[in-house]
């Protein structure tokens, strides 16, 4: 899929875009182009990182010249950049709508203009349904991206997208907060014990990548088949590997905060399709000009909204098993 191609990620210093530059740097590929607006952390991949094909690119997607002169000979377009935090948005609304919407159309022209061959969005469950602003501007992040495929004309490029929820020990999830508060004042902040997450571990979401940019032929939403967890099961798990004790201070509801994750919507069912790994929800248009489009995939037998609580459930020795194979409490000073 990669040989000899040249990739652009941006948000390339992430913790996603990172590690998904370490899985394609595998790859046969010519040249990896890192952009992102964080100098020092790409100086600091450049060093960890010592190979010959890649390049470093300051910029934001918000500055759609810049990103216009990335994209040169650029083949395949991974969009990883966004900003995320779900409290801040509600303060600096536009904000986000500046990056994560416009910025998303300004890597969408770039691409069509530069006959960029894939361009792949990352997504989040937020997006289904949103109650937030951080997930309304995303679920607009990946409606521009769908609806792309319908008006590139007879250029070549390919829109597709994937969704899924925090990956484990990313800054964004649970596991990090539980952690640090555990080591740092043996108390941990819990909503409610009940609630549920679905778990993907960052091999998972590279795995779940690297098969939509395999079957993606335009227009689809690649969501992956997870198990997930509950908030007390989490909690029990990380406090076992770390052999200490910790009191439980229970918290409000953040603003927008689900009780259940949901990554695809009982009104996406319809056009969805499955694959052993993956449902596929597919973007047929308003006016359903492409509904006779070849499907690859079976019609899913999914009949209600694919939410966390709806689905199988880790135990708790599965979740410490999985947390110690992938290593992440290694990122902690313990």
């Amino acid at each position: 899929m990669f040989d000899g191609k040249t990739i652009l990620i941006t948000g390339g210093t992430g913790s996603l875009g990172s590690a998904l530059t370490k899985r394609l740097l595998k790859e046969k590929v010519a040249k990896i182009r890192i952009f992102s607006r964080d100098e020092l952390k790409q100086v600091n991949m450049k060093s960890q990182l010592p190979d010959k094909r890649l390049r470093f690119l300051i910029g934001d997607i918000r500055d759609k010249d810049r990103l216009y002169r990335a994209m040169e000979n650029v083949d395949i377009v991974f969009h990883a950049a966004a900003l995320k935090q779900v409290p801040v948005a509600e303060y600096n609304p536009f904000e986000f709508v500046k990056t994560n919407v416009n910025g998303a159309q300004n890597v969408i022209d770039s691409c069509l203009d530069n006959k960029v061959e894939l361009a792949l969005a990352i997504g989040t469950d937020k997006a289904v349904s949103p109650s937030t602003t951080y997930g309304a501007t995303k679920l607009l992040m990946e409606r521009l991206f769908l609806s792309a495929n319908f008006y590139r004309g007879d250029r070549k490029t390919k829109f597709v997208c994937v969704r899924y929820g925090n990956v484990l020990g990313s800054r964004g999830s649970i596991f990090p907060v539980f952690v640090e508060n555990i080591i740092s004042k043996g108390k941990i902040p819990i909503t409610d014990p009940t609630m549920t997450r679905f778990n993907i571990t960052m091999t998972q979401a590279i795995d779940l990548i690297f098969r939509a940019v395999k079957h993606g032929s335009g227009g689809e939403v690649f969501v992956p088949k997870l198990k997930a967890f509950t908030v007390e099961e989490m909690k029990n798990a990380i406090i076992e590997l770390l052999n200490k004790k910790a009191k439980t201070i229970k918290i409000p509801v953040r603003v927008g905060e689900k009780y259940h994750e949901i990554l695809i919507s009982k009104h996406e069912i319809r056009n969805t399709y499955e694959s052993k790994d993956d449902y596929i929800v597919y973007n047929f248009g308003g006016e359903g000009l492409d509904e006779k489009k070849k499907i690859p995939f079976k019609k899913t037998k999914l009949n209600k909204e694919y939410s966390s609580d709806s689905t199988k459930l880790f135990t708790k020795n599965e979740l410490k098993s999985i947390i110690t194979k992938e290593g992440i409490l290694s990122d902690f000073k313990i």
